[in-house]
């Protein structure tokens, strides 16, 4: 089954692609004015027209969680939209008043484990005035991979605090975090803000990779975990396989943390760099010897071995079952440059 795509552009070849040479750092004078979209963008992952450095505000805890926030220029990004059961993203543009683009990562102290599906908002104050209040999005981008963020206006240069609110995380939890991030929580950073330390960040063009099948590196930050997938990940392997760009990677575990039963995991990662896609919708079908063992939804779920994916138990599961999975919905998160014409629409794979 497929779903169709609205809002974008022409088809490209599918094909990796690495950044080579020397790109250059380029510091700037702030502007709002960004490089064009790329024309006839692939449908999927492309290297985008640039890339935007950033800075930290600062980590704090938050009841069971740790959130880490950062800023960078204001910038564009794309949204979900959906209209009879077709999907497509919106581009959302950067407004005159915009003057940062906030980030914020949430993660397990305990287990260094990225935790995707909580609400999250933010309010930003100076000297005990309100300036903005939102609930930011749920983003995935190259650099970062998934997180929360929103363009934000400021009132000038300063010290601003700001409160982080996470949300109860709704999904299944195991192991290690079975019984953390039941309740919401709050987080609390000074910000302090300079529009030259802001116009200081660097600010790299791609020109002659833009438009390009791939991803740029992601970054690798000492204090703050990426979301990324395990190389390897634990229990039997019954193979991997492409739902048009996504990547579906299954394991079969046998573990009391996951009950009596052999619990199949689905690991959905971005094709290049292994970066979790959560918020989407997926199902199987489980079959072998001429029996289906199981036709359901596959529930999101986070484990320290495993990371963020999607699971359920199924009786009796034996390697020479065959694994259908299907994406229902396509993952309902904004997307930074790049991922917009991505992840969108899919065939079923099957994985033996």
């Amino acid at each position: 089954m497929m779903r169709r795509r609205q809002f974008l552009a022409a088809t490209g070849t599918a094909a990796a692609v690495g950044l080579s040479g020397c790109l250059a750092e380029l510091g700037r004078l702030y502007t709002s004015n960004e490089p064009p979209v790329v024309r006839n963008r692939p449908n999927e992952a492309y290297i985008p027209t640039h890339v935007e450095g950033m800075k930290m505000v600062g980590t704090a805890d938050a009841g069971d969680y740790r959130v880490g926030l950062f800023y960078s220029y204001p910038h564009r990004f794309w949204v979900m939209e959906e209209a009879d059961g077709d999907y497509g993203t919106s581009k959302t543009a950067v407004e005159p008043g915009d003057d940062v683009h906030l980030m914020a990562s949430v993660w397990d102290p305990e287990t260094g484990t990225i935790v995707p599906d909580t609400g999250l908002s933010v309010e930003l104050s100076r000297d005990g005035d309100l300036v903005s209040e939102e609930v930011i999005y749920a983003m995935l981008s190259q650099r970062m991979g998934f997180h929360y963020g929103a363009n934000f206006g400021l009132d000038g240069d300063g010290t601003y605090e700001v409160r982080v609110n996470v949300g109860a995380a709704s999904l299944k939890r195991f192991g290690e975090v079975a019984s953390r991030f039941e309740s919401p929580a709050t987080a609390t950073l000074d910000f302090e803000f300079s529009a030259q330390d802001r116009d200081d960040i660097p600010y790299t063009m791609l020109d002659d990779e833009k438009g390009n099948p791939g991803a740029v590196k992601p970054m690798e930050m000492d204090m703050v975990p990426l979301g990324r997938a395990p190389e390897s990940l634990p229990g039997d392997r019954i193979g991997s396989g492409m739902a048009s760009d996504l990547r579906l990677v299954g394991t079969a575990i046998s573990a009391p943390r996951f009950g009596e039963d052999t619990y199949l995991a689905i690991s959905a990662q971005t094709p290049y760099n292994r970066l979790v896609v959560p918020r989407m919708g997926l199902s199987a079908t489980v079959s072998g010897g001429g029996l289906v063992r199981f036709d359901d939804r596959l529930e999101p779920g986070l484990d320290p071995e495993l990371g963020f994916h999607y699971g359920a138990t199924v009786p009796s599961l034996t390697a020479d079952d065959t694994v259908e999975v299907l994406v229902d919905t396509p993952p309902q998160v904004a997307r930074h440059e790049g991922y917009e014409t991505a992840f969108l629409e899919f065939d079923t794979v099957r994985l033996t």
